[in-house]
């Protein structure tokens, strides 16, 4: 009962702390925040249940079959190098990234990623009352990155609101990507032995989805639709497949060097501001900083008091650095220091692309698509990353109710 009560106050709470950067309170309407609730905890139930057990076995082992045959794609170039460290990040990691970027275009171009989607956007638009374009680039998340799904909605960006373009970058840094979904699985097996990671990173995106449009709907309320379902018309991305393995090969190989870049940067810029902070306290760091921070909100997720402390450090390196950091930590620790149920919502809380360095990356990647938006989608950016934040905690949340 006690954990029950603690949810229950974390759901409200979690709400009403983004009530205040409401650009117009009273038109906050309860009955969407509770139908956006309702559809997680719905989302949650028949994902997490038995019933579609069987598919996520298939999936996970289709995902399994995927990475040894990277592994024997990456042994050809790297010879006796992977061999010696076939579990090196840039040897095992980074080389998935770039086949499930080749394999989602090529989905892409088959019909068969844009015929998901639009059974997700459907949903969205009309349980949320959206558009038929926000919707399709909201639902795209679940499987493409947080640049790449505005681009399958690059002729509408031009006429999106403020609040269409809100929904947008909040929802694509409350996901990850299918490619970057697929290779943290691999960092985590240690802490999951006998779980389907695939099956709760793939839920943690599809419940980020209805949480960052609730986000967006707090913080952005307007009852502005610019676009019917029937008014969107997709843009044809590739010529064939050869095309689409091409341009999918190469946005997968610019994501990896940009991922890996990143963590050497990121990961040495840490290190000097810990060195910094020791040198005031000794056992004084940033990740420690981050987790008096963000502690409270752990605790709302439902996590226990002993654990929030330790779990709000991984939610607090997730938005100062990026998920990959917080998700290398988090499989690096002992697989019992921390509860089962804790370990999943840690999980759904790190899923997604809510750091700072992506707030430029939307705003420089939806910019180029459309110029004259720059303007507007800076005025957003800051609540983007607040609601995208909030929305992987709230799924995380969710989760533990099915644990």
């Amino acid at each position: 009962m006690g954990y029950y009560l603690q949810v229950l106050i974390g759901a409200i709470l979690l709400v009403a702390v983004v009530v205040p950067l409401s650009n117009n309170i009273k038109e906050i309407k309860i009955k969407n925040i509770l139908a956006a609730i309702a559809v997680m905890i719905g989302f949650g139930f028949l994902l997490l249940s038995e019933y579609v057990a069987g598919f996520f076995a298939a999936v996970s082992a289709g995902v399994a079959k995927l990475s040894s045959a990277t592994a024997e794609g990456t042994s050809f170039l790297f010879g006796s190098l992977f061999e010696a460290h076939p579990y090196a990040f840039a040897l095992n990691v980074l080389p998935l990234i770039i086949v499930m970027s080749c394999i989602s275009a090529l989905l892409w171009h088959w019909r068969i990623l844009p015929l998901i989607i639009k059974g997700l956007s459907y949903v969205c638009e009309k349980l949320f009352n959206l558009g038929g374009p926000i919707s399709f680039g909201a639902a795209a998340n679940v499987f493409v990155g947080q640049v790449e799904a505005p681009l399958f909605v690059k002729p509408y960006l031009s006429k999106m609101s403020k609040k269409e373009l809100l929904i947008l970058m909040t929802a694509g840094m409350a996901t990850v990507s299918g490619s970057v979904m697929i290779a943290l699985a691999g960092e985590l097996e240690n802490q999951f032995v006998g779980i389907n990671i695939v099956q709760h990173f793939l839920t943690a995106s599809i419940l980020s989805i209805p949480a960052a449009i609730m986000y967006a709907e707090i913080m952005y309320p307007s009852n502005e639709i610019t676009h019917q379902i029937s008014d969107a018309k997709e843009e044809n991305i590739y010529a064939g497949s050869m095309d689409a393995i091409t341009k999918g090969t190469k946005d997968g190989l610019n994501i990896a060097v940009n991922v890996a870049a990143i963590l050497i940067a990121i990961l040495a810029l840490v290190s000097i501001v810990d060195g910094f902070l020791s040198l005031i306290m000794s056992d004084l760091s940033l990740q420690k900083i981050l987790g008096w921070i963000f502690a409270p909100i752990a605790w709302l997720m439902g996590i226990p008091w002993v654990e929030a402390a330790s779990a709000a450090e991984l939610l607090g390196l997730k938005l100062a650095t990026n998920e990959f950091v917080a998700y290398i930590q988090l499989g690096s620790l002992d697989p019992e220091y921390f509860t089962e149920r804790t370990k999943v919502i840690v999980l759904y809380a790190l899923c997604g692309f809510a750091n700072f360095s992506s707030i430029g990356i939307l705003i420089s990647g939806i910019g180029a698509m459309a110029p004259e938006r720059i303007k507007d989608l800076i005025q957003v950016s800051g609540k983007a990353l607040v609601g995208a934040t909030l929305a992987s905690c709230f799924s995380g949340l969710i989760a533990g109710l099915f644990v």
